[in-house]
């Protein structure tokens, strides 16, 4: 672990953040390391990249990967000793996506009646419902819920468990979350009995897992990783899936659409829908072959 708690902030033009943040998503070293990207000035048109390492080998790998992009300032900034994620929890609004109110305990009680509400402590966990990638899967799962229901649902990296809760509430009677960190596979199934929700969630690398088997075929399977590891799993995903099944990708950049779309029609899928969050991507792919 790094010595203090550490924030990378690296500023430039959208085309050198989107540049730098796919050598990130590039660098395997980097793998595990958390960094988001958005529009801070649209005027002037700068963006911005906030990376939150967690070991020393994080920061100096970060580090060099956003400065080797000209068109970016990188600064590294020491965060005082503070529960930073209690902080910024407190001061995010609640998410509202078509009939899913996604919130946490500092919203109680502004949930409306009528919605699909998910109380979403994210503890270690990535996913409060608030990042990009997050948000265009529940607008794509709540765009196909108008038409066609899902009996098994697969949440492939559930990091809190929104999406397989989502899918729990919405009534999928079978819906199962992966991931390959402990604690968020704890922290999720903790969210699904906050929520009621009969979600599962196991510790488990990939989709060959017995107890992910189990469930299979499956009818929906989401999967908001990154693109590296959405490329090398397509075929298992597949295989996964029923025929005619969907498989809701995000995770990726709008510049790694391409790459990933490619690999999911090469193996028999049709791609239905794009959704842009941001500089985030989304896609809405169905299996045909």
């Amino acid at each position: 672990m790094s010595e203090s708690a550490v924030q990378i902030i690296a500023r430039g033009p959208r085309v050198a953040a989107e540049a730098a943040a796919a050598r990130l998503d590039a660098d395997l070293r980097l793998e595990g390391a958390t960094y988001s990207i958005l529009e801070e000035d649209e005027d002037r048109g700068v963006w911005r990249i906030d990376a939150f390492p967690t070991t020393t080998e994080e920061v100096e790998g970060v580090a060099a990967r956003l400065r080797e992009e000209p068109g970016l300032v990188v600064t590294v900034e020491d965060l005082a000793d503070a529960d930073w994620l209690a902080m910024s929890l407190s001061g995010l609004p609640p998410v509202k996506v078509g009939r899913f109110f996604v919130y946490g305990a500092h919203d109680q009680g502004r949930a409306p009646v009528n919605a699909v509400r998910l109380k979403i402590d994210a503890g270690a966990a990535f996913g409060t419902g608030h990042h990009g990638t997050t948000v265009g899967c529940l607008i794509a799962y709540d765009e196909l819920l108008k038409r066609e229901r899902f009996e098994r649902v697969l949440d492939v990296g559930c990091g809190t468990g929104v999406l397989a809760i989502a899918a729990a509430l919405t009534g999928a009677p079978v819906a199962v979350g992966t991931d390959i960190d402990a604690p968020s596979v704890r922290i999720a199934n903790e969210n699904a009995k906050l929520n009621r929700a009969p979600a599962r969630f196991v510790h488990a690398s990939g989709l060959n897992d017995q107890r992910v088997r189990a469930g299979a075929p499956y009818d929906l399977v989401f999967a908001n990783i990154l693109a590296p590891p959405l490329v090398s799993l397509a075929q298992d995903i597949k295989l996964s899936l029923r025929l005619g099944g969907v498989a809701i990708l995000s995770g990726l950049l709008r510049t790694q659409e391409r790459r990933v779309s490619a690999a999911y029609l090469s193996r028999g899928f049709r791609l239905e829908r794009r959704i842009h969050r941001d500089a985030w991507s989304c896609l809405v792919l169905r299996r045909v072959g």
